[in-house]
């Protein structure tokens, strides 16, 4: 299955230089900032963590690849092609769907919060149904590749991402948003879901 590893890896790479590099590089140029914010919180706080689970995600997402190369086991059960050619399609979805969220929110993307800056409320495109569809298509991603590299790294570097997910939408950005936009945010929350559409909305 070395082809599926070396598959995998060059996915993950494209989509890393893409969805951060390249994309920091066209927000740079068109607002003069690439949109940079760093790990939030004070080291150990809730919010650290969420920084942190991202970054050993996205490590892992390189390194499943890789380990399989080194010749790491696959977990018993996913020898199946189908498993592999799903893995395949669905993380050239999620690559797609990241980009294609990346450019909805315009100015307005960030990786990271910082609390003292106001960008605007993004409520079209694909957010018009999601708050996150960004992260929504990067969990897709990292399903697609841990599929195709099915390796203990790869089901961690998954696990990694959904809690970093989790805790950074939670504990960093809603309040972040609910604190700069009001009434505006507790709307959108009213009508789009949180990481898909109709799942997650708020209520009264």
């Amino acid at each position: 299955m070395t082809a599926w590893a070396w598959s995998a890896l060059a996915l993950f790479a494209g989509w890393a230089v893409t969805a951060f590099g390249i994309r920091a590089a066209v927000q740079a140029r068109r607002t003069g900032d690439a949109g940079f914010r760093g790990i939030s919180g004070r080291p150990g706080s809730a919010s650290w963590w969420a920084g942190i689970l991202f970054v050993l995600a996205l490590l892992g997402g390189a390194a499943a690849p890789i380990a399989s190369l080194a010749g790491l086991p696959e977990l018993p059960g996913t020898e199946a092609l189908v498993l592999r050619g799903a893995g395949l399609v669905i993380t050239l979805a999620g690559i797609a769907a990241t980009l294609v969220a990346q450019s909805a929110m315009g100015a307005s993307w960030r990786v990271g919060v910082d609390a003292g800056e106001r960008t605007s409320l993004v409520t079209s495109g694909l957010f018009a149904g999601v708050r996150n569809p960004v992260f929504t298509a990067m969990t897709v991603t990292a399903t697609g590749l841990a599929l195709m590299v099915p390796n203990a790294v790869a089901v961690l570097a998954l696990a990694a991402l959904v809690a970093a997910v989790q805790m950074q939408v939670r504990i960093v950005e809603e309040p972040y948003l609910q604190a700069v936009h009001g009434a505006a945010y507790s709307d959108y929350t009213a009508r789009a879901g949180r990481f898909l559409p109709g799942i997650g909305r708020r209520t009264a």
